[in-house]
């Protein structure tokens, strides 16, 4: 009797199959067979939960969770989070395959959701951000407090992140308060969207989409970086990056065009070679001159 229900119950499920999460689950089950170790852990984070959205809360909750807020407690209020802000669903799952396509220490999508902070920085971050558009601006500093402590990235609640981002090692990342993050863009540790110290309001950047911002680079003011920018380590950026550019050094100048695929996705960090201009003919030289006058 139980196999001819399965089809009709896999049929009523078949609109809401969430590939994401069903290799999610597949890999926590292949990884439970090689490490038996790790069976509780998956068990608790992966397969007895009903949801990604539900697996993420009771993780990072785990990680974040302190005596002044419980685990549990805060398992709600992240759950709440994820499922009621209509853009969270697509979002953390674009970010976990980007960090799938573009980290090559990344063997599946589990990984990230268990063990990479700048993933699961990313994904605490919208959490909190969705209590700052909710006017519960307490909740959501509370939020960026634990996750600067715990994983290292201090991302203020009300910077608006695209998708499809990856926030590699995330170990000192720092984005302020008024910084623009599109979709499909990569960074890496060390890097910095600030101000300048001096102005109020809007005063952070504003990066593009597909942009590549390589280690330690600091990106300061209420300035532009455009689609597909690359902008090189350590470099310090403060002025308008035009798109499909390279930018580097101290302070940062360009230096020539991005060549190739979109530069966040291909994480190419080498520096693009510089245009020079058309090389200019050679003037005849006089030897030559007084030949030709002579024939």
């Amino acid at each position: 009797m139980n196999r001819k229900t399965r089809p009709a119950e896999s049929a009523r499920r078949s609109p809401n199959i969430d590939p994401v999460w069903e290799e999610i689950v597949q890999a926590a089950q292949a990884l439970r067979q090689r490490e038996p170790a790790l069976a509780g852990l998956l068990h608790r984070l992966v397969l007895c939960q009903p949801s990604l959205e539900r697996a993420l809360a009771v993780h990072i909750a785990g990680k974040l969770g302190h005596e002044e807020l419980g685990a549990s407690q805060l398992t709600e209020v992240l759950h709440e989070a994820f499922a009621q802000d209509e853009g969270f669903a697509s979002a953390c799952r674009a970010d976990i395959r980007a960090v799938q396509e573009r980290d090559p220490a990344c063997r599946s999508c589990l990984q990230p959701v268990l063990f990479f902070k700048g993933f699961l920085a990313l994904t605490a971050q919208r959490g909190a951000h969705y209590y700052w558009r909710a006017g519960q601006e307490g909740m959501a500093l509370y939020l960026q407090s634990r996750i600067s402590e715990v994983f290292g990235a201090d991302i203020h609640p009300a910077a608006r992140l695209g998708k499809g981002l990856m926030m590699d090692h995330a170990t000192g990342v720092v984005i302020g308060e008024t910084a623009v993050v599109g979709d499909n863009v990569s960074m890496l540790h060390g890097v910095t969207l600030g101000g300048t110290g001096r102005e109020k309001g809007d005063r952070h950047p504003k990066i593009g989409q597909g942009v590549l911002i390589s280690v330690g680079a600091k990106v300061l003011g209420n300035i532009r970086i455009g689609d597909c920018a690359k902008i090189g380590a350590g470099s310090v950026v403060l002025a308008d990056v035009p798109p499909y550019t390279t930018a580097v050094g101290v302070p940062a100048r360009i230096i020539g065009r991005v060549h190739g695929e979109e530069p966040a996705r291909a994480m190419d960090h080498q520096l693009d070679e510089p245009e020079l201009p058309p090389a200019k003919p050679a003037p005849a030289s006089k030897a030559t001159d007084s030949k030709a006058t002579k024939g």
